[in-house]
């Protein structure tokens, strides 16, 4: 195979791992931040038994990361078939008339999903495909996941379209990517790996240990969590006629290129500096809805958060996989289950605090606190 045809089909794969994050993340995991409001409003969910699913999610998201813990490299492509199926099948079930628990039951099965995805994408590209340097491309396709899936939202409500609608929806646009992203993996041939630098960072003195890593993952994990799950909530009262999912939106418009400044930023700077980094200006997005709730603070907020916790991925996954030949576990794995970790307490400890407050306030100054530490631990 020529240097043409191979860098086309290292582009190829890269998509369809990419298309695979979007399945299991945008659409499978995170369109239920835009959907939640409009299943409030239909008359699906009240806001409790809303939480209570978004909590089921992300319970299901470190289920499904424990489930595949010891999963070996070679089980990846499996996975994320086993992932992208059962993504589809998640969202078109919500379009059908159920009652609060069954929701959550699936939203947990979603989460679970989701979790299978991100784990197995990317232990895929970087460990059975050998393409470290796909990791922007890759993450990117969180981002634009959410953007395609929050515009579709958008969309169906200037139609008036019912929750179901929207989730039959959605449904049927993650069920063509995933056909994209399957024919590529099925489709896929094992090749000599290719040699050179396949790492992103300055290694030497560099890298982080496996446990802080870890620990820095699930604050970043909590961290990031109070805006990813109430954004279009807490400011559906500040943007004025503007649909609240356009905003979210722009979560998904600062994440998707964020991915490729990220893994600039991290070649440059080192692991260490680059994580830090990108954890600070996530906690500054975090806190900015606290100074002012006015629709400039909101979509500031909205971009700095979006444009930095896919980041935190791009940089932390491809440091995680060259230390994963110095532990006898699946590090991209029990990565994603700390964050799940955090990704639970985060909404637990927002819920106490509200009631305290009625306001977003302080489950915002505890996210940005907890990003605030993790930069820190990175420079210890």
């Amino acid at each position: 195979m020529d240097n043409a045809a191979a860098n086309r089909t290292a582009l190829l794969e890269t998509l369809a791992a990419a298309l695979m994050l979007a399945v299991g993340m945008g659409f499978g995991r995170f369109a239920y931040t835009g959907m939640y409001p409009l299943m409030v409003r239909d008359g699906l969910l009240a806001v409790s038994s809303g939480s209570f699913a978004a909590s089921a999610n992300y319970a299901g998201y470190l289920a499904g990361a424990l489930l595949i813990s010891r999963s070996p490299a070679s089980a990846a492509a499996s996975l994320c078939k086993i992932g992208l199926a059962g993504t589809v099948l998640c969202l078109a079930m919500l379009g059908i008339d159920l009652n609060p628990m069954s929701i959550a039951i699936i939203r947990f099965g979603a989460g679970v999903l989701s979790a299978m995805l991100m784990v197995s994408a990317s232990a895929w590209l970087f460990q059975v495909v050998g393409n470290m340097r796909g990791a922007p491309l890759l993450y990117a396709g969180v981002g634009t996941g959410i953007l395609v899936s929050a515009e579709l939202i958008g969309a169906g409500n200037v139609f008036a379209m019912h929750s179901h609608g929207l989730w039959m929806t959605l449904a049927a646009a993650a069920g063509v990517l995933s056909a994209i992203a399957w024919r590529i993996v099925s489709g896929y041939q094992a090749r000599p790996k290719p040699v050179g630098a396949q790492s992103a960072g300055n290694e030497a003195g560099d890298a982080l240990r496996p446990w802080p890593l870890i620990l820095i993952y699930g604050l970043a994990g909590f961290g990031y969590i109070v805006t990813a799950t109430y954004l279009p909530l807490f400011v559906r009262n500040a943007v004025g006629q503007v649909d609240p999912i356009h905003i979210w939106a722009v979560f998904g418009l600062g994440a998707a290129p964020s991915c490729f400044l990220w893994h600039a930023l991290h070649v440059r700077l080192g692991t260490r500096r680059a994580l830090a980094l990108n954890l600070a200006v996530q906690a500054a997005g975090v806190v900015l809805p606290v100074i002012s709730l006015s629709p400039l603070f909101c979509l500031a907020s909205s971009l700095l958060v979006g444009g930095t916790f896919v980041g935190t991925v791009t940089i932390a996954m491809p440091a995680a996989r060259r230390l994963a030949t110095a532990v006898r576990f699946n590090i991209f794995a029990t990565m994603t289950a700390s964050y799940g970790v955090g990704q639970i307490a985060g909404p637990i400890l927002s819920d106490l605090l509200y009631r305290q407050a009625h306001s977003f306030n302080l489950p915002l100054l505890a996210a940005g606190g907890a990003l605030a530490v993790a930069a820190g631990l990175c420079l210890v």
